[in-house]
């Protein structure tokens, strides 16, 4: 017995594609079921017959970037309407357009998976061999079983190939683990056999479509007024912050959402392997990204290349995607010292395992010298329910401990107040002259400004942006 569960509709290019999400009383996890609705079953299979023809007769391009040569686009398109004039000798412009547009999807790039990239409901897409079907994680649904299979095991590493020679890379059975990107910036990981012994495989994670805001997450109730504001304290008062979780746990989004809270008069610096953060567009803001070495091992840019560099450039904050080497955590920590505010993210689960990591190789940082940083957050995915919540925020004492001010409690689903946060307090104090009953009144206005633009449905990055921007504006007014 089949219960549906949703279904919409998304398009690609000019093709229409239906999305039903069921489940079936034999199945263990739901299904996604994907089919074209305006191109009917009868003329898909006289589609396939072209698509064959067509492949026999025609040396497809290796990458992307040769397909966007005029010369070679015009030319597969010119001998794809032939083939199409040839089995429906009576089809208007229109349809022929579709009919084209379709076949090319299908012959270049990626195929049946481009259709998936353009479901902005999908956080992942995973193909682990050529005889079990697509996977996909769906934002409300979590994993879900795609009615997709790509029929060989050559096809997935042809895949493969074509998204490593758009950016530089191979994939060979010498070098069979392949990290990349699309021109999207979702990210690619791929491996071939036998590394990956039943298959080879492919997992994408896709780059949101819409970069998440503090607005946002306050409405999916990841963080709380209190906590947000809290933090947005932090972020003025040049509180250095880690932002720690598991993976998939939403640490860079939850990064760019902070980012919201950034002043507008100060330099900011981001360093990513692959860039996904987007910030406000009022930010003075310079995004760098890392390159590997080409084959012959010239050319690379590492994560500590451009720390040293970003130093050099006059920044007020540092952001940096993730924190691995004990070098980078050396010249990161030196900048905090040094009177830079520096944001970077860092896998582990709490607060104990975040002080731990950063405190013991292959990071081992000196425990005194944690003192710099300013707060940790960590971001936490329940795997049963796919939510994702702020799990704790802590403040760092003196001596580089840390001290729990926040933590999430599973049972009421809500952020609550643990401790008083006595380090925070003391430091802003100290170098603004606020009293504790001055910081509350800050922190108070925040959380205004925060509900009224939750009331008002303000969820975009540069809209936020602009209006934190006015809000600092009208502070250094009235001083």
């Amino acid at each position: 017995m089949r219960k549906h569960i949703d279904s919409y509709s998304i398009k690609s290019d000019k093709t229409v594609v239906n999305v039903e999400i069921f489940f079936e009383d034999t199945d263990v996890v739901p299904k996604y079921n994907i089919s074209l609705l305006n191109i009917s079953r009868g003329t898909q299979l006289i589609l396939k017959k072209i698509r064959d023809e067509f492949v026999s007769n025609n040396v497809l391009p290796a990458s992307e970037e040769e397909l966007e040569s005029e010369d070679i686009r015009n030319r597969f398109e010119a001998e794809i309407r032939k083939l199409i004039e040839k089995y429906f000798p009576n089809v208007d412009s229109d349809t022929m357009d579709l009919l084209v547009s379709y076949l090319i999807q299908q012959n270049i790039g990626l195929g049946e998976i481009e259709l998936l990239l353009k479901d902005s409901n999908l956080e992942e897409i995973v193909v682990n061999n050529s005889k079990e079907p697509v996977w996909v994680y769906h934002k409300k649904y979590g994993w879900l079983k795609t009615n997709i299979i790509i029929d060989s095991e050559q096809k997935i590493r042809h895949y493969a190939t074509i998204i490593g020679r758009d950016i530089g890379k191979e994939i060979t059975l010498l070098n069979p683990l392949m990290d990349a990107h699309l021109k999207t910036g979702d990210r690619v990981n791929a491996t071939l056999m036998p590394i990956s012994s039943k298959g080879n495989t492919i997992t994408i994670r896709k780059f949101s479509d819409k970069p998440w805001s503090i607005i946002d997450l306050i409405k999916n109730n990841t963080i709380n007024f209190s906590g947000a504001a809290l933090l947005w304290l932090g972020i003025q008062n040049e509180f250095s912050m880690i932002i720690s979780g598991g993976t998939g746990s939403g640490k860079t989004s939850f990064l760019n959402a902070i980012a919201n809270f950034f002043p507008p008069n100060h330099r900011i610096i981001s360093i990513e392997d692959t860039r996904e953060l987007t910030l406000p567009d009022s930010l003075h803001w310079v995004p760098m990204e890392t390159r590997l070495p080409n084959p012959e091992g010239k050319g690379g840019v590492s994560m500590l290349d451009l720390v040293v560099n970003a130093l050099r450039q006059r920044p007020d904050k540092i952001i940096v995607g993730e924190i691995r080497r004990k070098k980078e955590a050396e010249v990161l920590f030196e900048a905090m010292h040094t009177g830079h505010s520096v944001y970077g993210t860092l896998h582990a689960n709490n607060v104990e395992e975040t002080y731990d990591r950063l405190t013991n190789p292959p990071i081992d940082i000196p425990k005194k010298v944690l003192s710099a940083l300013g707060m940790i957050v960590v971001q936490n995915r329940n795997r049963r329910t796919g939510f994702r919540r702020t799990f704790q925020i802590a403040e760092i004492h003196n001596d580089g401990s840390p001290n729990l001010i926040m933590q999430h409690e599973v049972k009421n689903d809500s952020l609550k107040l643990v401790s008083f946060p006595k380090k925070v307090y003391e430091t802003i104090s100290l170098y603004t002259g606020m009293t504790e009953s001055e910081i509350n009144k800050d922190l108070e206005e925040k959380i205004k400004l925060l509900k009224w633009m939750y009331k008002k449905d303000i969820n975009d990055v540069h809209q936020i942006g602009k209006i934190v921007a006015k809000y600092y504006l009208k502070k250094s007014l009235l001083k």
